[in-house]
């Protein structure tokens, strides 16, 4: 489920940079996941991940709270490794992907919580329910891209989503009500745009 992402937008702040408009960051795809995982009957946890979203990141150097994270997931780019499984999960009993091709996060709130951490407050609308979550960032690094040779950003963002809040609850409580979602990624200061 996603959570995704959502998030990672006061990353520059940690760094004590100077003084600072917000500035929009685009992400790397070829080095980013957006992956989830949950409790299958107490034996073993499930993984899966979505292949196809975007992002629009805005970080504020200064003012960390002014910075702001928006995903859009293609849900039916979900992939749990397991093709029956898939199909159940985008069918009506699950995500309902027909009426319901995306899921999206937008932040609404964006507290630096220590040296490397953040804390990101937002709304996640899951067929067409929203719901607020909560995602614990960890600033992995700042800095200058060595390849790119300019400001970049990665970091590793965790929450947990529970599915029966957005209406799929099949087979709860023995298969996991709580569905950990997990990005890692890169972020790359964007092209200036006249």
């Amino acid at each position: 489920m996603i959570r995704p992402a959502s998030i990672f937008i006061a990353l520059v702040a940690l760094t004590g940079a100077a003084a600072a408009e917000p500035t929009e960051y685009v992400f790397d795809k070829s080095h980013a996941n957006l992956s989830f995982s949950y409790n299958h009957l107490g034996f073993s946890t499930t993984e899966g991940r979505f292949g196809e979203w975007d992002g629009k990141l805005i970080i504020d150097q200064e003012n960390p709270s002014d910075s702001s994270v928006e995903f859009v997931i293609d849900v039916a780019s979900m992939d749990t490794f397991f093709p029956d499984r898939d199909k159940h999960f985008l069918s009506a009993d699950f995500f309902d992907v027909e009426k319901f091709p995306q899921a999206t996060f937008k932040s609404t709130k964006v507290e630096k919580t220590g040296d490397n951490t953040l804390k990101v407050t937002g709304d996640l609308t899951i067929k067409d329910i929203t719901k607020p979550v909560i995602l614990d960032v960890n600033v992995t690094t700042l800095g200058e891209h060595p390849m790119a040779k300019k400001p970049a950003a990665g970091f590793a963002v965790t929450g947990i989503v529970k599915r029966s809040d957005y209406g799929m609850d099949m087979y709860v409580p023995y298969v996991g009500d709580d569905v950990t979602v997990v990005f890692h990624g890169e972020s790359l200061k964007a092209a200036a745009t006249n």
